[in-house]
């Protein structure tokens, strides 16, 4: 990795924990054409707090568009002579950022670690009402269904995700190696009780899904199946069958992304 005119010896490591409201965002990787992303206003505000571009980030996942993320980590290959402090830097950086991105934290790590590969844990929540339209503000971390929905199937669905399943179905374009093998250690619905604010509609709801990895869009798509079996356009029967990833089930429906919220993605 070549970032800077230092000798390798005054590369130094670090990590950064993050959050971001993703509603105006093309998602976290760089674009051409100057495209909002993530990564692009982190690196053009970590060159004004250094006045140099002798770094390079690299994240622990990334978000597609609009997609949201309450806490995760990119990690900082800094080329500095100088010892990074890292509570001004801390004070400094989030100073220059924009109001829909945060900072949380920064820790010295080492060359040895690989933020890519380290095992981690990611807890995923999908927002959404039904019923009442809600007020437009909650539209940039919240689905609204405007069908009645039937929670308690979609409650006793969520919960079957539960486990190691082929999710080949719930796999976007797969391809004849795609490894479409996955554990999910935690899936449940739930009323919404993380967020809160005045303009949120009486009663909102939650899905809720843990695991060490998951594939592009399978969040979105478990939950497009969910909102379809919620509006009975599926049986219960008929979802069981996309957890058999010998059917090889094709299924459109990716839930809009503005729903959609790392919550939390930790190192174990």
């Amino acid at each position: 990795m070549n970032i800077g005119p230092f000798a390798q010896n005054n590369r130094q490591f670090y990590l950064i924990q993050l959050q971001y409201l993703g509603f105006r965002f093309h998602g976290w990787q760089k674009q051409p054409n100057n495209i909002p992303t993530v990564e692009r206003m982190v690196c053009r505000t970590l060159r004004y707090v250094f006045d140099h571009s002798n770094f390079k980030v690299l994240a622990a996942g990334r978000t597609d568009a609009k997609v949201s993320v309450n806490e995760t980590w990119m990690e900082l290959f800094l080329d500095d002579s100088k010892e990074l402090e890292m509570n001004q830097f801390l004070v400094d950086f989030n100073q220059n950022l924009p109001s829909d991105i945060k900072a949380l934290k920064v820790e010295k790590t080492d060359k040895d670690f690989n933020i890519i590969q380290a095992p981690k844990i990611k807890e995923y929540i999908y927002l959404f009402s039904h019923g009442e339209k809600f007020h437009p503000f909650c539209a940039s971390m919240m689905v609204y269904m405007k069908e009645t929905l039937d929670l308690e199937l979609m409650k006793k669905a969520a919960q079957l995700f539960e486990g190691t399943h082929d999710f080949w179905s719930y796999t976007y374009k797969p391809s004849e190696t795609t490894e479409t093998n996955v554990t999910i250690e935690s899936c449940l619905i739930e009323n919404n009780e993380l967020f809160t604010a005045s303009f949120f509609p009486e009663e909102s709801f939650i899905f809720r899904v843990k695991g060490k990895g998951f594939k592009r869009h399978q969040i979105r798509l478990m939950m497009g199946m969910l909102f379809d079996l919620g509006m009975h356009k599926f049986t219960l029967d008929e979802f069981k069958e996309t957890l058999d990833g010998s059917l090889r089930l094709h299924l459109s429906h990716i839930a809009p992304p503005s729903g959609l919220m790392l919550y939390k993605n930790e190192f174990i």
